[in-house]
């Protein structure tokens, strides 16, 4: 398994309360959690976009030692041979729980859970809390590493985007495509990162 991963040590975010994670990825392998995006203070302060052992897709997050926003899918991600597109939405300001946090795959928002906790109003996003450390490919205790591919990695601080904006269906395969260049407001901590051969 690959032990390589990128960080990045945040700034005073634009909106604590809202977000968004959109990442094209495919996996080499399932057999461990392994962390698209997270971090790590401690066990009790944490926050991660991971494909689990399992093959299931979750978003998770621990504030003080309870778990605030968790979502794992019930649907299995174990197709090695094609990418996914993934897109995590955070708004914890919306008045309906259920509307605080999304997930989408490949242009459709996922509806199906095994678990289902969703974030008290105006709950930190905490992939876009102040000073923190951020990473791609790992939790951020040396642990949970990625193994496989992502390309066209977009962090947002401070708007909730839907996958319409990073990606689209093609008019002839029907097949969803990326947006090479997602029309988004990337906000103080946002970023884009091609991750292409070159």
């Amino acid at each position: 398994m690959a032990s390589t991963y990128l960080s990045r040590t945040l700034g005073t975010s634009t909106n604590t309360y809202k977000g968004t994670v959109s990442v094209w990825f495919k996996k080499s392998q399932v057999s461990s959690d392994q962390v698209i995006y997270g971090n790590y203070t401690s066990g009790t302060q944490r926050g991660k976009l991971v494909v689990a052992g399992d093959g299931k897709l979750m978003y998770y997050q621990n504030d003080a030692g309870s778990v605030t926003i968790q979502l794992e899918t019930t649907r299995l991600f174990r197709d090695f041979s094609a990418f996914y597109h993934v897109v995590l939405s955070v708004d914890t300001t919306q008045a309906s729980s259920s509307d605080r946090v999304k997930l989408y795959v490949n242009g459709v928002q996922e509806t199906a859970f095994d678990t289902a906790t969703y974030p008290s109003q105006n709950t930190v996003f905490y992939l876009n809390a102040n000073s923190v450390t951020n990473y791609i490919g790992q939790e951020g205790n040396s642990s949970d590493y990625w193994d496989g591919s992502m390309s066209y990695f977009s962090v947002v601080d401070g708007t909730a985007y839907d996958a319409s904006y990073f990606g689209e269906t093609d008019s002839s395969s029907g097949i969803w495509k990326i947006k090479t260049g997602p029309s988004v407001t990337y906000g103080t901590n946002g970023f884009f990162l091609k991750m292409d051969t070159s």
